[in-house]
C-alpha cells in the first residue's frame, strides 16, 4: 500500500516520468506511475505527489492503536481522517486534472472524471471501485469497493472497518458538488462479503441507513428502502 502526501517534491529532484512524457495518459503501471529518487529517498508519483510505501502492519498499528487509546471513538477518528484526506485530495486532483486534460473539471464527463480521480488510488494499492449513479436523481449513490486495503488486512472480524474510505468519499464528493455529504459502509469484506459497499448522500439518509443497519437490515434491504423513498420518522 502507498500513502500519498500530496505535496510537491523538492525542486532539485530529477524530472519524473510525467514531465518527460506529459501527453501520456495510460501511466498507471508501477514503473510508469512511480518515480524513485534514491539519492534523497523520495518517491513521487505521476502527478508529482510525495508517496510513502507502507506495510499491512501500518494499518493494523493505526487501527489497534486508536482502539486502545479511544475505544469505540476510533471509527469516528478514522472517518474524520478520511474526510480531511478527501477534502485535500479534491483540491490536489482539480489542479492535476486540469493541467493534464486542459479543461475545467466542471466541463468533464462525470464518469470519466471519477475514474480519473480513483485510478491513482488503485495504482497505490487502495483497491478498485464501481460507482453506481443510477440513484443520483434521488440524492444518493452507491460505491462498491473491491480489495479494500483496510478490510483485506484486518480480515473477517464481523463488522465494517473501512471508515477511512467512507470519510475519503464524503470529503471528496462534498468538495466536488459543493454540498455537504456523508458516507456509510453498508457491507464490508471484513463481514465475510466479497466486496465493500458504501452509501453516499445527505446526513438524513445516512442516519436512516445507520438505523436500519443497526436493526439488522442488509445492504440490499437498505438500498430498496431508500429507492422506495422511506425516511426515518
Amino acid at each position: 500500500m502507498v500513502v500519498s502526501t500530496n505535496k510537491k517534491p523538492a525542486a532539485n529532484l530529477e524530472p519524473n516520468r510525467q514531465q518527460k512524457q506529459p501527453k501520456k495518459h495510460n501511466h498507471y503501471g508501477f514503473q510508469d506511475f512511480f518515480s524513485f529518487h534514491p539519492d534523497t529517498g523520495i518517491v513521487t508519483d505521476w502527478n508529482e505527489g510525495r508517496n510513502t510505501f507502507t506495510s499491512e502492519d501500518f494499518i493494523i498499528g493505526l487501527v489497534e492503536g486508536l482502539e486502545e487509546e479511544v475505544g469505540s471513538a476510533a471509527s469516528v477518528i478514522m472517518y474524520t481522517i478520511g474526510c480531511e484526506w478527501g477534502t485535500k485530495d479534491a483540491e490536489f486532483f482539480k489542479k492535476w486534472f486540469e493541467k493534464e486534460y486542459q479543461r475545467d473539471i466542471r466541463q468533464a464527463n462525470l464518469m470519466f472524471l471519477l475514474e480519473t480521480w480513483w485510478w491513482p488510488f488503485t495504482a497505490q494499492g487502495w483497491g478498485r471501485w464501481e460507482v453506481d449513479l443510477s440513484d443520483r436523481k434521488h440524492g444518493f449513490m452507491f460505491i462498491n469497493l473491491f480489495d479494500s486495503a483496510v478490510a483485506r488486512t484486518l480480515g473477517d472480524v464481523g463488522k465494517p472497518v473501512c471508515y477511512i474510505y467512507a470519510g475519503l468519499f464524503a470529503g471528496f464528493f462534498t468538495c466536488l458538488v459543493n454540498k455537504q455529504l456523508s458516507c456509510i459502509e453498508l457491507q464490508c469484506y471484513s463481514m465475510g462479503e466479497t466486496y465493500c459497499k458504501f452509501l453516499l448522500g445527505s446526513q438524513d439518509r445516512i442516519d436512516a441507513a445507520a438505523f436500519w443497519q443497526n436493526e439488522g437490515a442488509t445492504a440490499r434491504d437498505i438500498q430498496q428502502r431508500l429507492e422506495a423513498g422511506e425516511r426515518l420518522r
